[in-house]
């Protein structure tokens, strides 16, 4: 199994490349970045996590400017966005700042992809919050095309574009791993359709590995190899009999969720996240 750290990167906590240097140097597989462009001031959505939106989430950097950064500075690390809003990007346009990424990178990017919470946030970039999903996955399988064929078109109900030319391809073939935040039966199904990977939220071990199972009978229910699903954790507890039980029931990644903090604060908890790892590794 493998570690990765993911964090709200802001103006006012560590600089991102100082990150990435400091979890390249201790052993960590991944850095994850999630984003928001803005939060509307209404606040009429409520927040999944609770009463009291954090305010690390109006102060994001753009998570390619950032992960930019952190694969300049490194040579193993891996740099993903975790997750990316493409509800809220233009396909074309993301699809050439993910091939950008992937091949200035050395092919270590990962896509981590959602439909989002925040309705007026969506709302302000065109997006309706009832269409989001069907949204998703076609901005999703329009850019597959656009890294996969020399000159691609969608033909799709809010995704259209006539035959074009648009270089440089990803490294990773056949285009960087996609892989979809979310739960439930609806997410596996989708993560099944057209992603190569699953990214749930930390949850009990034996709801999590319930959910492994699901996802890798319904993946061979449409004739797809469960193998090829990745399983990815998001926030996942530093805990190390928790982390042998996600090891032993097919996680694949774990990642330790980080306060958008200074380095005073992040540095020492990545220590104790590292000799968490080490401790399930013997």
């Amino acid at each position: 199994m493998d570690y990765g750290i993911v964090i709200f990167a802001t103006d006012y906590s560590i600089r991102v490349d100082d990150l990435a240097l400091a979890a390249e140097e201790r052993g960590f597989e991944s850095l994850w970045l999630p984003e928001h462009t803005h939060i509307p001031t209404s606040r009429r959505s409520p927040w999944p996590g609770g009463a009291e939106l954090p305010k690390e989430y109006w102060h994001t950097h753009d998570p390619f400017v950032a992960l930019s950064a952190a694969a300049a500075v490194t040579k193993r690390l891996r740099v993903g966005t975790g997750i990316c809003l493409l509800i809220e990007r233009d396909p074309i346009t993301t699809a050439k700042e993910v091939a950008s990424l992937d091949m200035l990178s050395g092919g270590r990017f990962l896509f981590g992809i959602g439909a989002g919470w925040n309705a007026e946030e969506m709302g302000h970039h065109g997006t309706e919050f009832r269409t989001r999903w069907k949204v998703l996955r076609e901005r999703t399988l329009a850019m597959k095309k656009i890294w996969t064929e020399d000159e691609a078109s969608f033909d799709g109900e809010f995704v259209r574009f006539e035959p074009l030319w648009s270089w440089p391809k990803p490294v990773q073939k056949p285009h960087p791993p996609v892989v979809l935040g979310g739960h439930g039966p609806r997410a596996l199904a989708r993560v099944v359709d057209y992603c190569d990977g699953w990214l749930p939220i930390s949850m009990r071990a034996g709801d999590l590995l319930a959910e492994i199972k699901e996802l890798r009978s319904l993946a061979r229910s449409k004739g797809r190899d469960p193998g090829g699903i990745s399983v990815s954790v998001y926030a996942a507890p530093p805990d190390a009999e928790i982390l042998k039980q996600y090891r032993d029931g097919g996680v694949d990644r774990a990642i330790f969720a980080l306060p958008s903090a200074g380095a005073d604060t992040i540095l020492p908890i990545l220590d104790r996240c590292a000799s968490v790892v080490s401790k399930v590794s013997k």
